[in-house]
């Protein structure tokens, strides 16, 4: 279309004018880090390994991306178990986070800037049979070159936030000739009628549900965390502290310090995000006259422990299934909170602080549904604690409510499998 070649022109000079200062800044950052130095040309379209034709590409942004792709990457790859998957990241940390949960099993590296030559040389090099991507990345060049070469775009998980429509009703026009021919599988009703407005094919779109509540836990580490607390028998209660973040550490350590004092065998298992702040957490442990065990000491403390650091990688559902309850960090902080839905699959009941706004929707239903509580603070925090220790009945209701909510909401991957299949067939 005349208007396409048009957006594409004014899109492609706008980017010209800039690329000299974004390639400036890949090289770098290549030079500050070795991966960035080996990895900088994979932003160029370089794809450092052989792809076959046909392979189902998905791509990520980061971290939160590519946890809700997880249960989609599982399933394509028992359904296709001799079909190549892709997935590139944009971020450092969805590379690893690929790395960590899907190892060798599927091929990775970043995605191109959306430069005409590194698009084109990225998929010259993939050929894939579908592009799938997470959430909400239009870049237009991947677009329109997928388009014109009859690769299927999928958006699955599609959201757009309330204030990112608002930006986009600005690019209308552009919008609408990204969204034209790409299926989209919504996360909510509200998602899909903003792609709507936006210019999205009512043909081509879907309402799936949030891929976020098919999500599979590590049975290994889940029974691991089982063995943890059948030789936990000198602590009656136990909490984990997940994902916290600083400013996080030192209010459960305090709220902890409460429970304590009127049940001394209660055990905090403390599991900071970032593995550059263990050393500074046990540090704040040993200072505020907490016993402390470390992971990577062993996996079982001693019975007088009354911390257990979790100074490891991707563990996280060993912790959270030696547990009685979960508080889930970067939400005492102005992070937005991290993933409620791995304790609710575990029937934990949930805390939470008051900045949850990562997780708005799946925590404002989990508190709907009473399997979530949010507290202010360590004020706070500390009674609801002692109430889960003193009422085994509203602990286990609890839980069960949260697991419930996970329950109920889950079957977007089924959803999304199907209709990647119709665009599979069609294409054959």
């Amino acid at each position: 279309m005349k208007s396409d070649k048009l957006l594409s022109s004014a899109y492609n000079s706008l980017l010209l004018g800039l690329s000299p200062a974004l390639i400036s800044g890949l090289l770098v950052k290549g030079l500050r880090s070795r991966e960035g130095l080996n990895r900088w040309r994979e932003r160029l379209g370089r794809v450092p390994f052989t792809v076959e034709s046909g392979a189902i590409w998905v791509h990520a942004v980061s971290v939160g991306e590519v946890q809700a792709a997880l249960p989609l990457i599982h399933e394509l790859k028992s359904s296709r178990p001799q079909g190549q998957i892709l997935v590139t990241t944009t971020t450092p940390t969805g590379s690893k986070q690929v790395e960590s949960q899907l190892g060798n099993t599927v091929l990775h590296c970043y995605l191109p800037l959306d430069l005409p030559f590194s698009v084109k040389s990225f998929l010259d090099t993939v050929r894939p049979a579908l592009a799938i991507i997470m959430e909400n990345e239009s870049w237009p060049n991947l677009f329109w070159q997928c388009h014109g070469r009859r690769i299927p775009v999928v958006l699955a998980n599609a959201r757009i936030s309330p204030s990112t429509f608002k930006t986009y009703q600005r690019i209308r026009k552009l919008m609408q000739s990204l969204l034209r021919d790409v299926t989209v599988l919504a996360k909510s009703w509200e998602d899909a009628d903003r792609f709507l407005h936006l210019g999205a094919n009512p043909e081509l779109t879907r309402v799936c549900g949030n891929l976020k509540y098919d999500l599979r836990l590590d049975r290994g580490l889940v029974e691991q965390g089982r063995e943890l607390r059948s030789n936990l028998k000198g602590h009656s209660f136990v909490w984990v502290g997940a994902s916290t973040r600083e400013g996080e550490e030192e209010q459960l350590l305090r709220a902890h310090a409460f429970v304590l004092e009127k049940h001394p065998d209660a055990l905090l298992l403390l599991a900071p995000r970032h593995p550059e702040r263990f050393p500074e957490v046990a540090q704040m442990c040993h200072k505020l006259g907490f016993s402390l065990h470390r992971r990577s000491e062993g996996l079982f403390p001693a019975d007088k422990t009354s911390v257990y650091l979790g100074d490891s990688m991707g563990e996280l559902p060993l912790y959270y299934a030696a547990a009685d309850s979960a508080f889930v960090g970067g939400s005492l902080v102005p992070v937005g909170g991290h993933n409620p839905l791995e304790p609710a699959a575990l029937k934990l009941p949930i805390l939470m602080g008051p900045h949850v706004f990562n997780f708005a929707e799946i925590t404002g239903m989990l508190s709907k549904q009473e399997g979530l509580v949010k507290v202010q603070d360590e004020s706070e925090l500390a009674p609801l604690l002692l109430r889960l220790i003193q009422d085994p009945a509203f602990r286990w209701q609890r839980g069960e409510k949260a697991g419930a909510v996970l329950e109920q909401n889950q079957g977007a991957v089924r959803c999304v499998l199907s209709c990647l299949d119709q665009l599979l067939t069609t294409e054959d």
